[in-house]
């Protein structure tokens, strides 16, 4: 195989050698020749040096196309041909040329390309080069699968902390980098270094260790191109071109729909378009039609649209096309009604529709269609998708037309629809992973993998996120403990765990690949393990919970006006579903954190009603919270029409009825929640500061109630789901709680019952110095000797008890797992989640997978 190699680049070199320069210059060139419609382009190196990554790119007549290349690989965005170089003919040494190895290609009809250019200068060797870039390039190569960037530094200084932000055509993504790390959002994918290629000398390049990775599909090639946001070819930004075609294809009275051609992109994506009515911005889009809205009847209007590009930069204007407003005297007679309306296709989050046209003297300008009677989307067609609705969420549509006039029809006949479940065909199980699992529970990622748990979730939610006390925002950055005493009402303030999130090096044995953390990358921690995780198990989804027990001081405060609320999301969704995250000791940056985040999980505990001392309440935390959860809904919803990916909303949702009531307007959330994980634990407990029940024993997590249940309240996961049922949430939307861990009681009396709703002198040595009262399921068993179990079959509780005044506690085990799955599949709940999974060696998860089977 290496005499071959060798054969074949002797072979390029002499051929080379034979071949004389074009013309005396010191730049390449290129000459095309056309063979009925194969078109070839020799590129010769005249100069006295070799040159290497370049580039040719040239200009079809519109309607042509570019196919089928041969020794390089091509991409055409419009009328323009880019050809990358393949690997064996990307350096031409001094003197040579790329026979017989030239690029060549099959187009779609004989044309002769124009305006072609080698790395930006004439083919032809005419004209002024461009300017030598004076910063930081990027060189970008793809054979096959793998692609690979050259990161040059062309100044006189030292660079560090380079990164390359590229789009990929649509469907394309990246993946499995090396000498770097890979981050996408949608098309956008950011190319951060590794620690040994972060830093790159003055006249120096990453090679031998520039960052490679593999491409979806074969030869793909970038749209756009920035390294530390300057051009990767070191040329000047430019604008897109001005939008062509520009037509008013339909009017009314009061609006005008336009239509126009794709702009042609700059230096970066076309990301929407400004429609101006006069001077004024009328209305931006993201497509190339609008309808501009709000006109006065009978008068005559000029319009123009401008392209913006990712960074703001708008192109010139294109050129204007009036339109005059009907005038509404002409036709009072409305459309006739739709008819025939029927849902056509259906999943979680969309319903798609069709109908029968109406009709009209005037001609029928577009339809209303309406969701429970507000008008969900216009369309001009008979057909809809209606988009941004909640999963196993019950829909009444219905469908107006509207003619020239502006006279609108009646409502078609009513059609519902219910959507499809969050997990079709199947039940979720969601289980925490904690943050700080890492320090004494020595719980990593790896051990969801390792425990074979992460095979059999759905979805894991990671606590915790806090909010920031001053800004009122997602808190993410800082690592700062929180106060040793747990009634201190400022014990979480300022609080965070950056390290354990993304700034951590982990060593081989603690990666779920076996790979170590060098200390250098930008994205280290329990993050880049969950980004490990999910890319061994594609279908498993991970949210942020934001608040929990001791963050959740100031939810009241973000969700208290529309301002905050819409600042709060907004950072939020900026931090984790965006992946802004800020720097941390080197770690952290624009992008690093994309696509770890499926969804976010609220964990506000409690609205209206006492949780942590300190935490705000206000009088109007239950109007707000639903107000909260709407908006986040909302600016998720906003997300996924630029990025295609619908996000999970869910929160961690109480079992007592006296807080559901002061914080929680149910059917009114659940127009906008995936999941209700409802609280099915802590019925009873004596807590770590004996502050709670101390004097008594009792279950935490019964599925009935007790009938030997001494206290006036009665908690039991069947009264629990029961609220949500009697409001009229869809049981298709609650999942019920699982305590992986006990809670127990000390110098706990017999009396008669194995310690059951007994006296007690307060909460029994934790796992942990600060946790009295509480010990992981595992820890439980090992560690509690001679504890007996016992099975009360009335209640569904499990119990363990070491004998008169001794310790008692209550979990939930295989037994108890098994009945409760066999209960909330009769009920026809979506299925369980657990706190947390650090307790389980395993053996917890196999049930619930077991019992929901």
């Amino acid at each position: 195989m290496r005499r071959l190699i060798s054969a074949l680049l002797t072979l390029v070199v002499v051929s080379a050698l034979a071949v004389a320069p074009a013309r005396a210059v010191d730049r390449l060139t290129a000459e095309f020749t056309l063979s009925g419609t194969t078109g070839k382009y020799v590129v010769s190196n005249p100069g006295s040096a070799s040159a290497s990554n370049w580039t040719l790119a040239f200009e079809l007549p519109s309607g042509v196309t570019a196919s089928n290349p041969q020794n390089a690989s091509l991409t055409q965005n419009g009328t323009k041909v880019t050809l990358t170089p393949a690997h064996y003919i990307s350096t031409l040494r001094a003197g040579g040329s790329t026979e017989p190895y030239s690029p060549s290609f099959t187009l779609s009809s004989a044309a002769n390309p124009t305006k072609c250019t080698l790395n930006g200068a004439n083919c032809d060797g005419t004209g002024a080069p461009p300017p030598a870039a004076a910063g930081v390039t990027a060189a970008y190569s793809v054979e096959g699968s793998r692609a690979k960037f050259i990161v040059a530094n062309n100044s006189a200084a030292t660079i560090t902390n380079w990164s390359v932000v590229f789009d990929l055509p649509a469907g394309v993504t990246a993946s499995s980098a090396d000498n770097g790390t890979i981050a996408q959002s949608g098309r956008t994918v950011t190319l951060s270094p590794a620690y040994f290629n972060a830093t790159i000398g003055a006249g120096r390049t990453t090679e031998p260790y520039s960052p490679t990775f593999t491409v979806s599909q074969s030869g793909a090639q970038p749209t756009s191109c920035r390294v530390n946001d300057v051009n990767c070819d070191g040329s000047a930004d430019t604008a897109p071109s001005a939008p062509g075609g520009l037509k008013a294809p339909v009017k009314t009275t009061k609006t005008v729909s336009l239509t126009w051609d794709a702009a042609k992109p700059g230096s970066l994506p076309v990301t929407a378009y400004e429609v101006y009515n006069g001077s004024a911005l009328a209305t931006t889009v993201p497509e190339t039609n609008a309808t501009v809205t709000g006109l006065t009847p009978n008068t005559e209007y000029s319009f123009t649209v401008k392209a913006r590009d990712r960074k703001g930069t708008l192109s010139p204007a294109s050129e204007a096309v009036t339109a005059k407003t009907n005038d509404p005297a002409d036709d009072t007679e409305a459309p006739s009604v739709p008819s025939g309306l029927r849902s056509t296709g259906k999943d979680s989050a969309s319903v798609k529709l069709a109908w029968t046209a109406s009709t009209d003297k005037s001609g029928v300008a577009n339809y209303d269609v309406l969701v429970d009677g507000k008008v969900a989307t216009t369309v001009t067609g008979t057909t809809a998708t209606v988009a941004g609705l909640s999963p196993s969420t019950a829909y009444s549509f219905t469908v107006q037309a509207r003619d020239v006039y502006d006279n609108v029809s009646a409502a078609s006949s009513v059609v519902k629809v219910t959507t499809d479940d969050l997990v079709a065909n199947g039940y979720a199980r969601v289980g925490y992973f904690v943050q700080w699992g890492i320090y004494g529970r020595q719980y990593f990622v790896k051990n969801l993998d390792t425990t074979g748990n992460a095979a059999k979730l759905t979805h894991i939610n990671y606590a915790f996120a806090n909010i920031d006390p001053k800004n009122l925002t997602c808190l993410q950055g800082v690592t700062k403990g929180t106060t040793s005493n747990p009634q201190d009402p400022s014990q979480g303030d300022g609080a965070g765990d950056a390290e354990a999130d993304y700034g951590r090096p982990f060593s081989a044995g603690q990666s779920v690949d076996g790979q170590a953390d060098s200390g250098w990358e930008k994205l280290r921690g329990n993050y880049n393990q969950l980004k490990k995780l999910k890319a061994k198990y594609p279908k498993l989804r991970v949210l942020i919970s934001i608040g929990g027990w001791t963050y959740s001081k100031y939810f009241s405060d973000v969700a208290a006006t529309d301002a905050s609320r819409k600042k709060f999301v907004a950072s939020c969704l900026d931090t984790y579903i965006k992946g802004n995250l800020p720097d941390y000791n080197g770690a952290g940056g624009p992008g690093t954190a994309a696509g770890i985040f499926d969804g976010i999980d609220l964990d506000w505990e409690w609205p209206g009603a006492e949780g942590h001392a300190g935490n705000h309440i206000g009088k109007d935390d239950k109007k707000n919270n639903t107000l909260l959860i709407a908006e986040f809904r909302r600016q998720l919803d906003e997300m996924t029409k630029s990025t295609g990916k619908r996000y999970d909303l869910t929160a961690f949702t109480p079992a007592d009825p006296a807080k559901i009531e002061a914080g929680w307007e149910l059917a009114e959330v659940a127009k906008y929640m995936d999941i209700f994980n409802v609280q099915g634990y802590d019925f009873h407990g004596a807590g770590s500061d004996n502050s709670w029940e101390p004097n008594r024993t009792g279950h935490q997590g019964n599925l009935y109630t007790d009938t030997d249940d001494p206290y006036p309240f009665h908690f039991s996961v069947e009264n629990a789901v029961k609220a949500y049922l009697d409001a009229g949430v869809n049981p298709r939307k609650i999942t019920i709680g699982l305590a992986y861990y006990g809670r127990g009681w000390q110098n706990v009396t017999d009396g008669g019952k194995k310690g059951d709703w007994q006296d007690a002198k307060g909460a029994a040595p934790g796992q942990f110095q600060e946790e009295a009262g509480t010990r992981g399921y595992s820890n439980l068993l090992a560690s509690v000797p001679n504890c007996t179990i016992n099975h009360d079959e009335q209640a569904i509780a499990t119990t363990c008890y070491t004998g008169n005044n001794g310790q008692w506690w209550t979990f939930d085990d295989a037994w108890s797992i098994g009945k409760k799955m066999a209960w909330l599949k009769s009920k026809g709940l979506l299925g369980a989640m657990i706190w947390e999974m650090s307790g389980d060696p395993g053996v917890l998860t196999k049930a619930v997978d077991d019992g929901l089977k």
